[in-house]
């Protein structure tokens, strides 16, 4: 797995003893495919990556499939709405990729805690041999509906996914303006660094204005009188 990336990752290996290897984004903080040629016992990869943004297009996510294709490839897609190029249309021709989404990110239904694999049929055998042993309370009806009317709702899904694409590009463009470097994302964040200022500096400044702006708007509101 890349040694930037969800950091979960690491805690699920070190929850079930798994002994696992990170590797290097490279200097532009991306996932350099090159990189993976060696031997393992299977690859992780959020694409697009988390927190980073970045992604890698369809013919990068091939070679990776080519050079393990006797090893499970686990593509996690949470952001991949927001602009990356989904490897779903892989799944025929790759019996080792498997391919997971969430309807927390796009579908903007992180409370129903829904998500899904996609992988030839073999691999899903397999995680359903073992799932009620780590998963013993299955989505309920509620949820299942609610996943459906979102997949259903396309006209929603586009607006909105639009609207934080858009949203993203505009303060990028601010952030730039400021000085801030900004790498180029496809998801729904940006990762970005001044070189004049300390993140932790600049983390703890943002949260004394954000307390002092919050203090200021309530003290104006009670200091409004309202007529009828």
């Amino acid at each position: 797995m890349p040694d930037i990336t969800y950091s979960f990752y690491k805690v699920y290996c070190g929850l079930y003893g798994i002994v696992f290897e990170v590797v290097p984004l490279d200097a532009a903080m991306r996932i350099q495919v090159a990189d993976y040629q060696r031997a393992c016992g299977g690859v992780v990869i959020a694409n697009p990556n988390a927190p980073t943004g970045t992604g890698l297009p369809l013919v990068q996510i091939e070679k990776l499939l080519q050079q393990h294709s006797r090893r499970i490839v686990l593509v996690d897609e949470a952001y991949v709405d927001f602009g990356g190029e989904s490897a779903i249309g892989l799944i025929n021709r790759y019996p080792n990729l498997l391919v997971v989404h969430t309807l927390s990110k796009s579908r903007s239904l992180a409370g129903l805690r829904v998500g899904f694999a996609a992988g030839q049929r073999h691999l899903i055998e397999a995680l359903e041999r073992v799932k009620d042993s780590f998963n013993s309370y299955p989505l309920d009806r509620l949820a299942i509906a609610g996943a459906v009317a979102a997949y259903e709702d396309r006209v929603h899904f586009e607006e909105t996914r639009a609207a934080v694409m858009q949203s993203r590009e505009l303060l990028s463009r601010q952030l730039q303006a400021l000085g801030f470097e900004v790498l180029p994302s496809q998801a729904n964040f940006l990762m970005a660094r001044h070189g004049q200022y300390d993140a932790a500096a600049l983390a703890a400044r943002l949260r004394e204005k954000a307390f002092w702006y919050a203090i200021s708007s309530c003290r104006a509101l009670s200091n409004t009188s309202v007529s009828a």
